[in-house]
């Protein structure tokens, strides 16, 4: 190419130099940017606590069956459910018969740094006629006992989620200690009152005054929301033939999974969970009657 027609059209040797096509050059290509692998949704830790175990049978019922035996059953179906739906990641405090004393229990929660604790219990009641579930939280009085009792501890240390309070006052600590806890009180509550509603929807038969309070010690964590279900009482003819059906245990947790399901719709996740289809329901093993084993 001459150079009056490279002015003709415009180019310069320069730029005709520069030009990585016409000069045969090879080019150095930016190397793709590597796609992150996404994260996987985070599934929130129920720590399960199925009531009594071991030497402590709890209630035993008009036809014999044992309490640990009715609430392990559903426990493990509600557990069944709860990790079905891959949102959750349901922990027991005791995965056989055995006894596990209170404090060990609200221990092994806060280990697994459960965000919500649900213990299972069937009771027994002297009215025969009385039935239903029931739904307890911490009352006020036993978490001002608790507060005092957590900040009179020599070692201090992660009482509250790892918060270390071993440099503050006891004044300090202690008032710490009791906001922390009325504010679980109150997320335990919040949870209580869909737990009700969710059960009434399923078909539960509930008790009269079906939100109650009391100073259980396995409600005492002062940084995990937590509530104590009762699934109905097995001195009731009626309640207990219900507690060893397969299908209304199934149906009593499905309602408990609703609940948690609304819970944590209103605290949202770090990680947004996928919407997973629950696979077939298979019925739990039915609790053997220990009508023999009375003392």
């Amino acid at each position: 190419m001459t150079t009056a027609l490279v002015g003709v059209l415009g180019l310069s040797t320069a730029s005709r130099a520069a030009d990585p096509v016409k000069s045969g050059r090879p080019t150095k290509r930016a190397a793709p940017a590597r796609k992150t692998a996404p994260q996987p949704p985070k599934r929130r830790v129920i720590v399960i606590d199925p009531g009594h175990g071991g030497q402590d049978p709890g209630a035993i019922g008009v036809s014999g069956f044992y309490e640990k035996n009715v609430v392990m059953t559903g426990a493990r179906e509600l557990a069944r459910q709860l990790t079905a739906t891959g949102r959750y990641r349901p922990v027991f405090t005791r995965n056989g018969d055995t006894y596990i004393p209170l404090r060990d229990r609200v221990a092994r929660a806060r280990t697994a740094k459960a965000e919500l604790f649900i213990s299972v219990h069937a009771d027994s009641h002297p009215d025969r006629w009385t039935r239903g579930a029931s739904v307890y939280t911490l009352s006020e009085g036993a978490s001002d006992r608790e507060a005092a009792a957590l900040a009179a501890k020599e070692n201090k240390s992660d009482i509250i989620a790892g918060v270390d309070f071993r440099d503050k006052t006891a004044d300090v600590t202690s008032i710490l200690i009791d906001l922390s806890q009325r504010d679980t009180i109150n997320q335990s509550r919040t949870f209580a009152a869909m737990l009700i509603d969710s059960l009434a929807h399923g078909g539960i038969g509930l008790l009269a005054r079906s939100h109650r309070h009391a100073g259980f010690a396995v409600l005492t964590a002062p940084d995990t929301p937590a509530v104590l279900l009762e699934m109905g009482y097995l001195s009731n003819p009626q309640d207990e033939r219900l507690l060893i059906q397969a299908a209304h245990l199934r149906r009593l947790s499905g309602a408990v999974v609703d609940a948690v399901d609304r819970y944590f719709a209103s605290r949202p996740p770090d990680v947004e969970p996928p919407s997973v289809s629950p696979p077939p329901p298979r019925a739990p093993a039915r609790p053997s009657p220990a009508a023999s084993k009375k003392a």
